[in-house]
């Protein structure tokens, strides 16, 4: 691996110069002010406004959220990076507070918007001059049902820094603290928990198992806390359902997301009818390892040359190579993040665990954070995170209140950016042994990010369910998680006893209530919009980046609409398990030629 340490580290300098620079607290100070500005100027008027006085309302509007969201971005980067720094902690805690007195100063103009009587709200959005916010506004007043008066939401928000988001800063900084100690070629090592997951890819099955316990023992010595934090994220999630008259635990996330009820659950629905398909491949790489039955620490053991170890600059080479061949203008991108030191590579203690892409504002770049151990999972979580990247840079042409994907369509670029790279690695291989390692990987990537994801969005929404009718124990946790995962596995998959407490470790239960139906929905429309590439080719690329330039400026059912796809067809999402079974099958075929 490159001894240029510092080229992997990621450059926050273009932000501000350092965490205590001076230009924060006057961007801090000039925020406030202008929150105050532009609240004694529209408050209590906004229902009344002509529309060029709200159009010029909406302009003041957004650009002073790209002011004000900066220094909280900024301090992110840093408490990501480092959460054992104190200079970072303290950034954090000053940001977060800041954005959540600016955010109730600035809660009347969402609640304002609401209350814009019908046929004018109807007026205003068939306005040629609103056509930029037409979506905003009606986002916004899709909420009005559930939304309380400002004084009440404003003191929910207020609470909110001692309440939820504190508990949500505590798992993180948890996370982040913990150290592992495990033998390892002989002698006792020291491990980050991103390194020890790394080693779920380690071709010797003793280390992989060995490591994943240690991994998950831990957790359970910080079982007290965690699962506190889980009851007390899952009660006040319950309490404010209460509070804004909400039916079940998932359906804000639904109404966020502009999807119907009824095409979750059909997702999910047919993700589980298609479990076995899953179970069908465990049985076939336990035979591809030699083994009667897999572990779930096998799950993903490396098939033959995929044990092979990467540099970071053979995963840079690779993931250039993938987007330059589908566009060369993705690789000029791409080559940004790596020329401008927008990534941040290396596991160490104190950084947050798995991987992310910032996306900042239509005028700030986005930055990447990894944990790259070297093996091919992590190649391809290269390829994963910078297609985010170039998403959240091909929607730089909308304006911030247009700029972030709707959730459902958040992974899309991502999930492509992986089905290139394994495309071009199969493609510069000619040894079938070794396409089988290829395929084996491609094939539980997939099965990671959609039936995973299944169980991992059944047992959030059980959690939710079952906590509104008490507290619910360490044990009852781990039971949830173990019956929804033992759904998957069937009798294909031995779970190992430590894996009871697999939940204990998933971030997003923690950050964002039910994304993980996100990751699944979008694995399936990307292997719809990947078949249509096959079939189309060069041709099939404008509409590809009219979905990734469009960002949140329409409905996920009228992004994809020109590619020809009805998310309300019933048969959609099995089209995507589809494509899975005839990879399977192209798996077997290459098996019988190896």
């Amino acid at each position: 691996m490159t001894t240029d340490i510092t080229a992997m580290l990621w450059d926050t300098t273009p932000l501000y110069p350092a965490a205590d620079s001076p230009e924060i607290e006057a961007e801090l100070a000039k925020g406030a002010d202008e929150t105050r500005e532009f609240r004694a100027a529209y408050q209590g008027r906004v229902a009344s406004l002509d529309s060029a006085a709200l159009r010029e309302a909406l302009l003041r509007y957004e650009a002073l959220n790209e002011l004000l969201v900066k220094p909280q971005l900024y301090a992110h980067l840093l408490f990501a990076a480092d959460s054992e720094n104190d200079a970072h902690k303290r950034l954090s805690q000053r940001t977060a507070e800041f954005g959540n007195l600016m955010g109730r100063e600035l809660l009347f103009f969402d609640l304002e918007i609401m209350e814009i009587p019908d046929d004018r709200f109807a007026a205003i959005v068939s306005d040629a001059q609103f056509a930029t916010y037409r979506h905003y506004l009606e986002s916004v007043r899709r909420f009005k049902p559930h939304t309380l008066k400002e004084r009440e939401e404003q003191l929910l928000k207020m609470k909110s820094l001692t309440g939820a988001d504190a508990f949500t800063r505590l798992f993180d900084e948890l996370s982040a603290s913990l150290r592992y100690r495990m033998e390892l070629d002989g002698q006792e090592q020291e491990f980050t928990g991103e390194e020890l997951l790394g080693l779920l890819h380690h071709p010797d099955a003793a280390v992989r198992e060995r490591a994943f316990s240690t991994f998950l023992n831990r957790h359970e010595e910080e079982g007290i806390v965690l699962s506190t934090v889980f009851n007390t994220i899952a009660l006040d999630h319950g309490q404010e359902l209460e509070l804004r008259n909400y039916r079940h635990p998932m359906e804000p996330t639904h109404l966020g997301n502009e999807l119907p009820e009824e095409v979750v659950n059909r997702l999910m629905e047919v993700s589980e009818a298609n479990y076995p398909l899953a179970q069908d491949y465990f049985r076939l790489k336990a035979r591809l390892l030699g083994l009667p039955k897999l572990k779930n620490t096998d799950v993903y053991a490396p098939v033959g040359e995929t044990d092979r170890r990467y540099t970071y600059e053979e995963a840079k080479g690779l993931v250039l190579d993938a987007y330059g061949r589908f566009l060369p203008r993705f690789r000029e991108m791409a080559e940004a993040f790596f020329a401008e030191r927008r990534i941040d590579v290396l596991p160490r203690p104190g950084k947050s665990g798995g991987a992310f892409c910032m996306g900042m504002t239509p005028r700030l770049v986005p930055y990447l954070l990894l944990n790259f151990t070297g093996n091919l999972r992590d190649v391809a979580t290269l390829a994963h995170e910078m297609g985010h990247g170039l998403h959240f840079a091909l929607a730089q042409k909308q304006t911030m209140l247009n700029y972030h994907a709707p959730l459902p369509l958040a992974e899309t670029a991502s999930v492509f950016g992986e089905m290139l790279l394994t495309r071009h690695l199969l493609e510069r291989e000619d040894d079938p042994k070794v396409k089988v390692a290829l395929l084996c990987a491609k094939i539980e990537d997939i099965i990671a990010t959609t039936f995973r994801q299944n169980v991992l969005t059944r047992f959030e929404e059980r959690m939710h369910r079952e906590r509104q009718q008490g507290l619910l124990t360490s044990s009852q946790l781990c039971n949830l998680w173990w019956e929804e995962n033992d759904r998957l596995y069937g009798d294909s998959v031995e779970m190992i006893p430590p894996y009871r407490w697999g939940w204990s470790y998933i971030s997003h239960f923690i950050h964002a209530r039910f994304y993980c139906y996100s990751y699944t929905f979008a694995e399936l429309l990307v292997l719809s919009l990947y078949r249509k590439y096959l079939e189309e080719g060069e041709p099939f690329i404008p509409t590809y980046l009219a979905i990734l330039e469009s960002g949140g400026s329409q409905s996920p059912a009228d992004t994809v609409r020109p590619a020809g796809i009805d998310l309300a067809d019933p048969h959609f999402w099995q089209k995507g398990y589809d494509f899975l079974a005839e990879l399977i099958a192209e798996l077997k075929g290459l098996i019988a030629e190896a």
